[in-house]
């Protein structure tokens, strides 16, 4: 077994960060660099994300594609939300995000993931490898990106009704699933468009 832990502090009140990652498919827009590719599906979608939403999960870890499905298994406002693998490639797969209010306008954000890789004494070669700095970089990666969206350079709203994001969802479909943050900018700039023409 491996786990990953990397933490972060972000400058802005813990309720919108810990918005922000109630929506798994908004981190895995962060999670992409050289090596490592995410994608997040939400499944099924209990009350505010909370505890027994699932969602699929597919990465691609230099060149190797694995996918797995999750559910959400703990979800404490503001504290903290657990999911883990109910099925896919990974002996174990659980992924945990704490958040911890350092004030007014600071949280700390800890991500980690505890996992045993499949392939059996392959796969622990593997994960010593390539898989476990894969993780760890991509991770850290993942939590800059977040830091600097909402923190302001292009920050995106973090609140959003049920009824809203299933058609931001339907949305992003449409756009061949490009990330969520691009489909808020083509939403708005049609809003504007219209708003525009509507003044003229």
């Amino acid at each position: 077994m491996t786990v990953v832990t990397k933490s972060i502090d972000i400058k802005i009140p813990v309720d919108s960060v810990f918005t922000y990652f109630a929506r798994p498919e908004h981190v895995s827009d962060q999670i992409k660099n050289d090596t490592v590719g995410m994608t997040v599906i939400p499944m099924d979608i209990k009350a505010g994300m909370g505890v027994g939403t699932t969602f699929r999960i597919i990465g691609d870890f230099s060149g190797k594609r694995l996918e797995w499905d999750c559910e959400t298994t703990e979800f404490i406002k503001n504290e903290k939300i657990v999911a883990k693998q109910f099925k896919g490639p990974f002996k174990r797969w659980q992924i945990t995000n704490e958040f911890k209010s350092l004030g007014d306008n600071l949280t700390r954000v800890t991500m980690s993931v505890d996992y045993a890789m499949p392939f059996g004494p392959l796969g622990a070669i593997l994960d010593k490898a390539k898989f476990a700095k894969s993780a760890d970089k991509g991770m850290e990666t993942a939590l800059y990106n977040v830091r600097g969206l909402l923190e302001g350079n292009g920050s995106i709203p973090v609140y959003i009704t049920l009824d809203a994001y299933k058609k931001l969802i339907a949305e992003k479909k449409k756009m061949n699933d490009v990330p969520v943050s691009t489909v808020l900018t083509a939403i708005i700039e049609k809003y504007n468009e219209i708003e525009a023409k509507t003044q003229n």
